[in-house]
């Protein structure tokens, strides 16, 4: 008889998701997960997503990570897991929490190399689990006698890394028998050992004792481990400016006097170039470097002016202080700054960021432009709205886009896979319902994932879906082979699609080419809070952000095409 204390590995799993806040866990069903799916579905305060495909899952979970703090998807061995891999990819590229699950064959048939369906028929059965170690921080294959413990690991290292891990999860294993939790998981971060906090303060001491001038750059790690309040925090307490990379784009009040815009390298507006560049101390809060966020590393930072924070470790000029965590250190600096006789930078107190034109100003009965299109797309969005962006022209428009207070931002710059924003979509408005969603993607990026439209109206979701059609990838056009047939894509009537893929009245579509007419399906859409709205803007074929066309000239030299 089962005690009272025991319960079955997949509940125990389950049980852990909850902990981290998950409700939903999106996958596929197949054979190898079909008894830990029964879990699922009755296990309380959790509720299954069904998507179209694996990829899609793994995209929906991304999203959902990025508001949440923490997702799961559940595959099958093989086929499933290996569609969701580029998912997956992408989630530890842009450091997304994201727990990958999935059902395998029972223990017995694996260690007996039987060649069952969805392996490589040569009795290996960890193939699929080496190349999920490419792209995770920690995986186990679960036992009856490893489970609690191998559960609990795994997900510690989730929550302190903020990146995907991977857990195989025999058939026969679901049901074992194990011992409750018998405490809560670790705090997410361990605190910085005191000694080593004291000499990174004091170090950052010494390099701000000197400063006139204090900017803050925010990027994606900030994000991801939950700093938005510690940033909030450090720039209240003195004339501090700040500027985001588009990674890390709603991380502070873009209505404060003291933001400076999105930083781009040379490619930045003159405000937030001056801030960064010119800053007598500059720090990067969870701000990598990379190519797409720093305008092909056009970037010129402070040279040994620059404080650093980064997950596992800060640096301060030249030194290098390992262990020292972005939460603690974030509030060793804002101490510090306090502290500082700070006057206000040359025009701190101004807003210096543009607000794009109001679409009247274009001729109403005119062409839609990108001009327009993404004046009323800031003119719609809602306060503590989210603005979810696909790479491409959608993406390079919305990030200079002003948010409204309390807004999210959703984009996958760095990884870069089209199609990813349409089933990210599905998640962030899972994970928020409070928050309506607003999508703008690209005709070819929909192409990729466009029946996930279908999942939308299927769980009753109401976001707001602007499809760019603009006649294939715009985007690879202007950096290499603008009349390349290899950048056409095939004519879809696109408002045709929601009815389609079932979502019936659920659904009100409008296809629109002029200003007014955008205009007009917004004032739909924010008159139609209760169902998703669904607007085609037809573009002009090469129409494309500023800012694209500045970087298309760069990423075709950094590709070295030998035009």
């Amino acid at each position: 008889m089962t005690a009272v204390s025991d319960i079955t590995v997949g509940a125990y799993l389950l049980r852990r998701l909850r902990e981290m806040d998950i409700e939903h866990v999106f996958g596929v069903p197949g054979d190898y997960n079909l008894g830990f799916l029964d879990l699922v579905v009755d296990f309380p305060g959790l509720e299954w997503i069904g998507t179209c495909n694996e990829l899609d899952a793994g995209y929906a979970a991304d999203g959902y990570g990025r508001l949440r703090g923490a997702a799961a998807v559940v595959t099958t061995f093989g086929v499933g897991e290996l569609s969701a891999v580029n998912a997956i990819a992408g989630s530890y590229a842009e450091s997304v929490p994201v727990l990958a699950i999935t059902g395998m064959p029972a223990t017995a048939v694996a260690a007996a190399g039987t060649p069952v369906h969805h392996t490589l028929m040569d009795g290996e059965y960890d193939h699929f689990g080496r190349m999920f170690a490419e792209v995770t921080v920690a995986r186990a294959t679960l036992t009856a006698q490893n489970a609690p413990a191998e559960i609990d690991r795994v997900l510690t290292a989730l929550r302190r890394h903020r990146k995907p891990v991977h857990l195989n999860l025999p058939t026969d294993v679901v049901l074992a028998e194990v011992p409750e939790p018998a405490a809560p998981l670790p705090p997410a971060d361990a605190p910085t050992d005191p000694a080593l906090l004291r000499a990174f303060r004091d170090a950052a001491a010494r390099l701000l004792g000197d400063a006139r001038t204090v900017t803050v750059l925010a990027g994606h790690e900030a994000d991801r481990h939950g700093l938005r309040a510690p940033l909030a925090g450090l720039l209240a307490a003195a004339p501090v400016r700040a500027a985001v990379y588009s990674t890390g784009k709603g991380l502070v009040d873009e209505g404060a006097p003291g933001f400076a815009g999105v930083y781009t390298g040379e490619f930045s507006a003159k405000p937030a170039r001056v801030a960064v560049e010119d800053a007598d101390c500059l720090v990067l809060a969870g701000a990598p470097v990379t190519d797409t966020v720093t305008g092909g590393f056009s970037h010129h930072f402070p040279t040994g002016r620059t404080i650093e924070l980064r997950p596992d470790r800060a640096t301060v000029g030249g030194a290098e202080f390992a262990g020292v965590t972005m939460t603690d250190a974030l509030a060793a600096l804002t101490e510090l700054v306090r502290g500082l006789d700070l006057p206000e930078p040359a025009g701190y107190g101004d807003s210096p960021v543009p607000t794009p034109a109001r679409p009247d100003r274009d001729p109403a009965d005119g062409p839609l432009t990108q001009d327009a299109l993404w004046a009323a797309v800031a003119e719609f969005l809602p306060a503590g709205g989210v603005l979810v962006a696909e790479q491409g022209t959608a993406f390079f428009g919305a990030q200079e886009l002003p948010l409204p207070r309390d807004a999210r931002f959703v984009g996958q710059p760095m990884w870069g896979s089209i199609g990813y924003t349409l089933p990210a979509t599905l998640g962030t408005q899972l994970a928020a319902p409070d928050r309506r969603s607003v999508l703008v993607i690209g005709d070819g990026s929909l192409q990729l994932t466009a029946q996930e439209l279908g999942s939308m109206a299927r769980y009753g979701l109401t976001p707001v879906v602007v499809v760019i059609n603009n006649d294939g990838y715009t985007v690879e056009r202007a950096i290499h082979g603008a009349t390349a047939p290899y950048n056409d894509i095939a004519a879809w009537n696109y408002t045709a699609l929601p009815a389609a893929f079932g979502a019936g009245d659920h659904c009100v579509t409008r296809r629109v080419t002029t200003p007014a007419e955008l205009l007009d399906a917004f004032r739909l859409a924010a008159a139609a809070p209760d169902r998703m709205v669904l607007i085609e803007a037809v573009l002009p074929r090469d129409d494309a952000p500023e800012l694209l066309t500045a970087l298309a000239g760069r990423f075709a030299a950094q590709n070295d095409y030998g035009d």
